[in-house]
């Protein structure tokens, strides 16, 4: 499967089948540059701006919200509740985990997600190959509070998500901390392509580039 960073918390997903997903999609108002994508399934985690443009999306994709399980074009999708908070929700409102199982890899998109997950929500997770993870805080989980989550979750591979470029036009922190306090490291590639039985050669811990 392929796994592209298009900015933010939005990621294309691509099947070897070529079924594609599109993740949190957002409006032009974020800064990283918006451009129409074809897809077959497009989430959105929660109905905020930045995360829910699925106008984005075209070709006809289903879109997949809110907790529970689906089979869409043979990719298994499971979405978790949780919070964009760490009040439930008191100050933001819900978040949806999503699970997505493609060519035999797990990938969950945490969204933005605002807490420590509980057990139950670690259970419901279940088997995580690849997380892609906020760790900019302020609207989101921090980058001591995404280790805590990496630690629960206990993924093979962790791409961040949700920090500080250039391109954002919002405050939120850098990623840099992040990588630092994981010995993480930037991959310069926006795209890259992951085979369940190479997972063990890739870095524990990298961000990709946006162009």
């Amino acid at each position: 499967m392929k796994i592209k960073w298009l900015g933010h918390s939005c990621f294309l997903l691509t099947s070897e089948k070529g079924t594609r997903v599109v993740t949190d999609p957002f409006d032009n108002t974020v800064g990283y540059k918006v451009e129409e994508i074809e897809a077959e399934i497009v989430s959105t985690s929660h109905d905020h701006f930045d995360h829910n443009y699925v106008s984005m999306v075209t070709g006809n994709a289903k879109h997949v919200k809110g907790a529970g399980k689906i089979n869409i074009d043979g990719i298994e999708i499971t979405g978790v509740a949780s919070f964009h908070d760490e009040c439930q929700g008191a100050k933001r409102g819900k978040n949806d985990i999503f699970k997505f199982r493609i060519d035999g890899i797990n990938v969950c998109h945490l969204g933005d997600l605002g807490h420590v997950l509980n057990d139950n929500q670690i259970r419901e997770i279940g088997n995580v190959d690849v997380l892609l993870i906020p760790v900019g805080g302020v609207y989101t989980i921090d980058y001591k509070e995404a280790i805590e989550v990496i630690n629960l979750i206990k993924p093979s591979i962790i791409i961040p998500m949700h920090y500080k470029t250039p391109a954002l036009k919002f405050e939120v922190d850098g990623v840099e901390n992040f990588l630092s306090a994981t010995g993480g490291k930037h991959i310069a590639k926006q795209e890259i392509e992951i085979k369940k039985e190479e997972i063990g050669n890739w870095p524990k811990v990298f961000a990709l580039d946006y162009q």
